[in-house]
């Protein structure tokens, strides 16, 4: 286990603890603030667009200044100050404003944590799952526990308990010790090199693709099961199954991944989410069909972003650890996210709520097919031109 191990937990722990809280209220708050259906939905863009940018700029200044642990904290303290527009912002503007300067500094800050998590683990990824996995039980923890204070004192007390959570980030980014990275024999290539490599881009296409799909359960999923006739209580019930199983993949993955490989898991991972989404639009008022869709939600979510991770670090390692998670966010959350989200939304309208998962059964099937191409390419690599840090069990 690396030595900041409980650092590491806890910084994730609080970090999706905020996110989960501020994403999953946020739009109750505006509306309570008088804002339109389209305005609030240009509000809660600016989590996906601001993926795209800030994880780049700030990845950008961590490899070069190699100060990840400092990058957090500076972000930690921007990002406090950005959020007090939360709590002053009245109009439109103001609220768009502090949105974005807020995700402009909050989206980088998981994938330089991850990056210098991976620095500490020295290449052995046997204990990330467990790590990360504090991140989902963050945000279980935290969007059930918000329910009840926000029952009681009402949505005007999201600003407090979300800049809580804000803070309990940076008291965590201030708790973290720098981690001098791996060093190679050889220089890292340039960026653009990497980018510009077939298997590179398929390996992009298909986390888009496979985020992308996601979006018609980040986005719909509680709508969906309302239309369809099934209580708060019920939908609750669903998301807690889903992060449930989530935490337990995420700690009982390494004996997964050490026999099978990342190149497996991840297609095991595509052909669940093949399954899972096309189950959800066919057995919309089959219940048990749903838990068992949901509860898929450990291999689609869990193992897809796991094995991710892994083959990410075939390219992106030691100088370019921090911009490689940092790119794996910004196109695959950023990107893919945000096109999956709109397409899906204009989906839905046109053809009902059920085709929306059969599209994003569809979108998995792709990434799939983009997932086999990347692995082709990269088994077809001269032995000499893999990069550094690349990893034969991938």
């Amino acid at each position: 286990m690396p030595k900041q191990a409980f650092s590491f937990a806890l910084f994730l722990f609080a970090y999706y603890a905020h996110a989960g809280t501020f994403s999953t209220y946020a739009t109750l708050y505006f509306a309570a603030k008088g804002m339109t259906v389209a305005q609030i939905g240009t509000l809660m863009a600016m989590i996906q667009v601001l993926r795209i940018v800030g994880p780049n700029v700030w990845g950008y200044v961590a490899d070069h200044s190699e100060r990840r642990v400092l990058v957090l904290r500076l972000t930690g303290v921007a990002a406090l100050t950005a959020f007090s527009g939360i709590f002053l912002g009245q109009t439109f503007a103001q609220l768009l404003l502090a949105m974005v300067a807020l995700n402009l500094f909050t989206s980088a800050q998981g994938p330089i944590c991850e990056a210098l998590m991976l620095s500490e683990m020295r290449g052995d990824l046997t204990h990330y799952g467990r790590l990360r996995l504090w991140g989902s039980v963050g945000f279980i923890a935290s969007v059930m526990l918000a329910a009840v204070a926000l029952d009681a004192y009402g949505i005007a007390a999201l600003p407090w308990i979300a800049g809580g959570l804000l803070l309990g980030v940076l008291g965590a980014a201030l708790r973290l010790r720098e981690v001098p990275r791996l060093s190679h024999a050889q220089p890292a290539p340039p960026l653009l090199s990497i980018l510009r490599r077939r298997e590179v881009i398929a390996f992009f296409v298909s986390t888009a693709l496979m985020v992308a799909a996601h979006t018609s359960l980040y986005t719909f999923y509680s709508l969906y099961l309302e239309r369809n006739g099934y209580s708060k209580t019920v939908i609750g019930v669903m998301w807690s199954l889903g992060v449930t199983a989530e935490v337990l993949l995420f700690y009982f993955q390494a004996p997964l991944f050490r026999r099978w490989g990342a190149r497996n898991m991840m297609y095991l991972a595509l052909l669940c989410g093949v399954l899972r989404f096309a189950v959800m639009g066919a057995a919309a008022h089959a219940l048990w069909l749903l838990v068992l869709a949901q509860l898929l939600h450990a291999a689609t979510f869990a193992l897809h972003h796991s094995a991710s991770v892994m083959t990410l670090q075939r390219w992106f390692s030691g100088p370019l650890q921090a911009r490689g998670q940092a790119l794996f966010i910004s196109i695959s959350y950023g990107i893919g996210g945000s096109l999956g989200g709109l397409f899906l939304a204009q989906w839905w309208q046109r053809a009902g709520p059920q085709s929306v998962y059969y599209v994003a059964a569809a979108l998995c099937a792709g990434s799939l097919l983009a997932a086999a191409l990347s692995f082709r390419w990269q088994r077809l690599e001269k032995p000499g031109g893999a990069l550094a840090g690349s990893d034969p069990r991938v």
